[in-house]
C-alpha cells in the first residue's frame, strides 16, 4: 500500500499535465463542447464564442493600436516581446463561479503601449477586438491604465497556448474574466465606452470582482 501510494504521488503530476495538455488541444477541435465539461487545464474551462479560431503563428500575429492617438502602430508578436515584461500573480475568477487561485501572467502593461502610441484628449475609453472575429471588450482609460492589466504573452510560465488566447490576450486582473478578451488583435482609443459582447448579452460593463453580476466573490488576491 506505502509502495502504490509512492507511485502514486509520484506519477500523478506527469499524468494531470498530460491529461491538461490532451483535453486543451482536444477542446480546440472539439465541434460538441463536451470537452468543455471536464476538469481540465488546471480548473480552467476553454470558452469561445465563434465556431472557429484560426491559429496565429509568431510570423503571422499583428496587434494593431489605432484610434484616438497620435501614432497608429501595429506590433509584431516579436515587437511585444521585446517591451518591458510585468509579471502578476493572481486569481483568475470566472463570473459563472470557478476560480483558478496563484496564476501568473506575464506580458506588457497596457499602459506602455498607451503611452506610445499618445493617447490624444477626446480619448475616454478603449476597445479590444480578436481575430476569431466575433468578440470584443472595453475598458475606460482610467481602467485601462491600471498597472494590473496587461497585453499577456505567457500564462502559467509558459507561452499563451491556442485555447488560453495566445499568443496574445488581454489579462485584466482585477474584474471577471469574461475581460480578459483572448485571441487579442486590436487596441482602439474611443471616445466613449462601447459594450462588448457578453455585455450585449446582459453582462455588467464594469467587472469587478465581487462587486458586479450580482455575484460576492471574495476579490482577487
Amino acid at each position: 500500500m506505502l509502495g502504490l501510494g509512492a507511485l502514486g504521488v509520484a506519477a500523478a503530476p506527469p499524468l494531470q499535465r498530460g491529461l491538461e495538455s490532451f483535453l486543451g488541444a482536444a477542446s480546440d477541435k472539439d465541434p460538441t463542447g463536451l470537452t468543455d465539461l471536464l476538469p481540465n487545464g488546471g480548473g480552467f474551462r476553454y470558452y469561445s464564442v465563434a465556431a472557429s479560431v484560426p491559429h496565429k503563428s509568431e510570423a503571422s500575429y499583428t496587434l494593431k493600436v489605432d484610434g484616438l492617438v497620435d501614432h497608429s502602430t501595429t506590433y509584431t508578436l516579436a515587437d511585444l516581446r521585446a517591451q518591458p515584461q510585468t509579471r502578476l500573480v493572481r486569481d483568475v475568477q470566472c463570473v459563472t463561479g470557478w476560480r483558478v487561485p496563484h496564476t501568473p501572467f506575464e506580458g506588457v502593461r497596457l499602459s506602455h503601449l498607451l503611452d506610445a502610441a499618445g493617447v490624444r484628449p477626446g480619448a475616454r475609453a478603449v476597445r479590444f477586438t480578436c481575430f476569431d472575429g466575433t468578440y470584443s471588450e472595453s475598458l475606460t482609460l482610467r481602467q485601462a491604465r491600471r498597472a494590473d492589466v496587461l497585453v499577456a504573452l505567457r500564462m502559467q510560465d509558459k507561452d499563451l497556448p491556442h485555447s488560453h488566447g495566445g499568443p496574445v490576450r488581454l489579462y485584466v486582473a482585477p474584474m471577471y474574466f469574461y475581460k480578459s478578451a483572448k485571441w487579442l488583435s486590436g487596441i482602439t482609443l474611443t471616445d466613449e465606452v462601447e459594450r462588448g459582447y457578453w455585455e450585449h448579452r446582459g453582462y455588467d460593463v464594469d467587472a469587478w470582482v465581487g462587486r458586479s453580476n450580482g455575484r460576492d466573490d471574495a476579490p482577487t488576491q
